[in-house]
């Protein structure tokens, strides 16, 4: 299988992809293993009439040279439900693969492939549950007080109508040109937000997308600083200065 100059461009935007032997290509994503600098490394290659992705099993192989156990039950009842709602196979040689059939989709496939690797080696390796941080509770009451002030109709946590099965925190106006709001806590949100922005210019599809980051430090100072390149605005968190963007992105 081929893929469209647009489509290799863009998803050369997104990662950095170095083509192996065969047709292979080699993803280096901007996302990391938790407490490593270790990044999310993925493969695509063709075969026959789909595109296979897998990264190769390393989440499973850090996971186990950091202590964790990708054999607990926490772990096996997650990639029980992996196939089902993502369509990614964890298979007997460790391995989170999906299968794609429309290149189109290629992107968003990558996206939670390397997404899953970051999970599996999460749950892998935790020993506690992080405090759950009250940004995204703020962001959600900002827009909403925003939207109500202005009379602007808004829908949360909306499925967009774009491929990949991709969802806005916030999705505020109609579909004459909406503005996608995407609360970023990590950069696997923030780089989420790159791969909508790509697919809205794909597929033409009227839209601006608008991150806001917890901090530079929660998603990543080099990935904060490039986002801006592949969205319509990324923003760092600030209570007074997000209202009074929204509220001019609103009326513009």
């Amino acid at each position: 299988m081929e893929l469209s100059l647009d489509l290799k461009r863009a998803i050369y935007a997104l990662f950095e992809v170095h083509e192996d032997e065969r047709g292979v290509q080699r993803i280096i994503t901007p996302l990391e293993y938790a407490g490593s600098h270790d990044q999310v490394v993925l493969r695509a290659r063709p075969v026959g009439d789909h595109w296979r992705v897998d990264e190769n099993g390393e989440a499973a192989l850090y996971a186990r040279m950091n202590g964790g156990d990708v054999e607990s039950d926490l772990v096996q009842r997650w990639t029980g439900q992996l196939e089902q709602t993502s369509q990614i196979d964890f298979d007997e040689d460790e391995t989170l693969t999906a299968k794609v059939l429309d290149s189109r989709l290629l992107a968003p496939t990558l996206f939670r492939v390397a997404s899953a690797a970051q999970q599996l080696y999460a749950l892998a390796t935790a020993h506690k549950e992080r405090e759950a941080s009250d940004f995204k509770e703020q962001v959600a009451q900002i827009v909403t007080e925003v939207c109500m002030a202005l009379n602007v109709s808004v829908q949360h946590n909306a499925r967009l109508p774009i491929s990949g099965d991709l969802e806005a925190d916030h999705l505020i106006g109609d579909d004459s040109n909406p503005i996608i709001v995407i609360a970023a806590t990590s950069a696997k949100r923030l780089l989420e937000a790159e791969v909508i922005h790509m697919q809205y210019q794909l597929t033409k599809t009227p839209g601006f997308v608008l991150a806001v980051a917890e901090s530079q430090k929660a998603v990543g100072v080099k990935q904060f600083n490039r986002a801006n390149y592949y969205t319509g605005k990324t923003v760092q968190f600030s209570p007074i200065d997000f209202a009074q963007l929204l509220r001019g992105q609103v009326l513009h």
